[in-house]
């Protein structure tokens, strides 16, 4: 990829990113996601969940079609001070006139045995699931070269823990 063609890949996906989609009272915004190396097997999804309305809600589920498997995952430290990840099967919480922030090193979707390497700019379909608002579609682009938020964590290093 050239770097004019690198440059609009990261502009699309930036312009991607911070358009919001809306299901019900559910507002998602700044979505992205990425993958530790181009040869990973394994993704996160990160954004806003924004809830407008005056009734609590929760994502539950998660699909796309880019993965073997899709979970909801966080991050837990032991005893010892290792950071684990670990499915979190009863979803994500998203009180009424809040926002759920799904981002490194915290709460994010996690995409396990990718079919294919995520490449910089494309959109990936993803399927989110909540229990009021019911089934919302979304593109979540590819964005690479998004810089680490706070608390930021490698994947690719990470354990998960059978216990989740």
């Amino acid at each position: 990829m050239t770097i004019i063609q690198n440059i609009a890949a990261t502009a699309a996906a930036f312009v991607l990113a911070t358009a919001p989609a809306f299901a019900g009272d559910i507002m998602i915004k700044d979505g992205y996601m990425r993958s530790s190396t181009p040869s990973s097997v394994t993704g996160a999804a990160f954004m806003q969940i924004m809830n407008m309305g005056d009734t609590d809600d929760r994502l539950v589920a998660v699909a796309s079609d880019v993965a073997g498997r899709v979970e909801l995952h966080t991050h837990t430290s032991d005893e010892n001070g290792v950071m684990k990840m670990m499915e979190v099967k009863e979803g994500f919480a998203v009180p009424a006139g809040e926002t759920h922030a799904l981002k490194r090193g915290g709460d994010h979707i996690m995409f396990m045995g990718l079919i294919r390497p995520l490449e910089q700019g494309e959109e990936i379909d993803v399927t989110l699931t909540f229990e009021q608002a019911g089934e919302m579609q979304i593109k979540i682009p590819v964005d690479h070269a998004r810089k680490p938020d706070h608390g930021a964590m490698d994947h690719s290093k990470m354990k998960k823990s059978d216990d989740g």
